[in-house]
């Protein structure tokens, strides 16, 4: 009977560990991690895409100005406040102009002074002019004396002595004339060069605009070049676009562009691209572009954030996958293609990708290739999956 109760145990016993690794067995090949991947493929086929380039930017002023003084000096006073539009030749704001008043006084009365010496100058000159013109008349009578033995030459000497020192008389005159009219020409320079530094203690706008700061308050002393006021033309605001250099090409002037901004994420605005930057970013790696609003909106902020996607010409009609298709496997790119019941990596040369998430296939796959969209698991050579899936792959309009 104890040898007959013993076996029966041992067979439930070894039933039930049985069951227990069916039970797990089951689990680990279909639930598990040997279970097989459940994919899902797409059929490649050959049609046209609409590429893009997406970059982000910030929105800026083609037109602004810093306004400072030329010189070192103290605000006096500051007349227009930050949001304020201003118009073309208003007042902005005033400088100290510490003692430039008297410097103008000092400068026109030294202009005065030089008048009156240029004046007295003239009459010299006009008195030796005379002296000359006399001697020359006395030398002249003198010869024809001389000449019929009426006087003696040493009287004629005399009178040529005399027209010698007139005609010195006469070129000292006309340089004095010259050094007066010299000196009236520096003190209207001096003049001049203070009466525009009186000027430019006044800080007037260039062009109709909005004031975008206030950098210094009355009684703030600044260098020359300080901003003061800065001010910006919002007719002239664009947005400065950024854009991955790997994903840059066909960037260039004229393309059609949709901004949306951060302020109005569920609004599409239109632009093109005014200009594209010679000089890239070494740093980013990123090519730089301008890119103009075709109607500026209406309370547009200044540094503002903006996404832009930029409209290329439709490709030639080539091989085109999903760009979830797209994967790295050992360090190459390519895709998961599926022939003759097994999953293998092909290495795959990508084109030009369009909005939609659509990427070209230039090389690797044939038109007609079984390739990989999504799986639940990472895929690698061997293991084992399952299609769950199998989408169509319509051409685009």
């Amino acid at each position: 009977m104890t040898f007959r109760k013993i076996n029966k145990r041992q067979v439930l016993v070894a039933t039930g560990v049985v069951m227990v690794l069916m039970a797990v067995g089951f689990i680990a090949t279909n639930v598990g991690p040997l279970a097989p991947i459940n994919v899902t493929v797409i059929q490649v086929k050959s049609e046209s895409l609409r590429p893009s380039i997406f970059g982000v930017g910030t929105v800026e002023a083609r037109q602004s100005w810093l306004m400072g003084p030329t010189m070192a000096g103290r605000v006096l006073r500051v007349h227009v406040d930050v949001g304020q539009s201003v118009k073309a030749g208003q007042l902005l704001a005033e400088m100290d102009p510490v003692d430039l008043d008297q410097r103008l006084q000092a400068q026109e009365a030294a202009l005065s002074k030089a008048s009156s010496v240029q004046t007295a100058a003239q009459a010299q000159l006009a008195d030796a002019r005379a002296r000359r013109d006399l001697a020359t008349t006395n030398l002249n009578r003198q010869k024809e004396l001389a000449r019929q033995n009426f006087i003696s030459p040493s009287a004629l000497e005399g009178r040529e002595q005399e027209l010698k020192s007139a005609q010195a008389a006469f070129e000292a005159a006309q340089a004095n004339l010259q050094a007066s009219r010299q000196d009236a020409q520096r003190l209207q320079a001096e003049r001049a060069a203070a009466v525009q530094q009186k000027q430019n203690t006044r800080l007037i706008a260039p062009a109709d605009a909005v004031v975008l700061s206030r950098d210094a308050e009355a009684g703030s002393t600044v260098v020359a070049g300080q901003a003061v006021v800065r001010l910006a033309n919002p007719a002239s605001l664009w947005v400065k676009l950024r854009v991955d250099q790997a994903r840059s090409s066909g960037l260039a002037v004229g393309l059609p562009a949709q901004i949306t901004l951060r302020s109005r994420m569920q609004q599409v605005l239109a632009g093109r691209v005014e200009r594209v930057e010679l000089q890239a970013d070494a740093v980013t790696e990123e090519r730089i572009a301008q890119v103009m609003f075709d109607q500026i909106p209406a309370a547009l902020s200044i540094g503002e954030m903006a996404e832009v996607t930029l409209q290329l010409q439709e490709t030639d009609p080539a091989l085109v996958v999903p760009q979830a298709s797209v994967q790295t496997h050992q360090g190459r790119t390519g895709a998961w293609r599926l022939k003759d019941g097994a999953l293998n990596f092909v290495s795959v040369q990508w084109g030009a990708s369009s909005p939609d998430g659509r990427v070209q296939a230039l090389s690797g796959l044939a038109s007609g290739d079984t390739v990989v969209v999504y799986s639940d698991r990472p895929l690698s050579v061997g293991t084992r999956f399952k299609v769950v899936n199998s989408l169509v792959n319509k051409a685009q309009p």
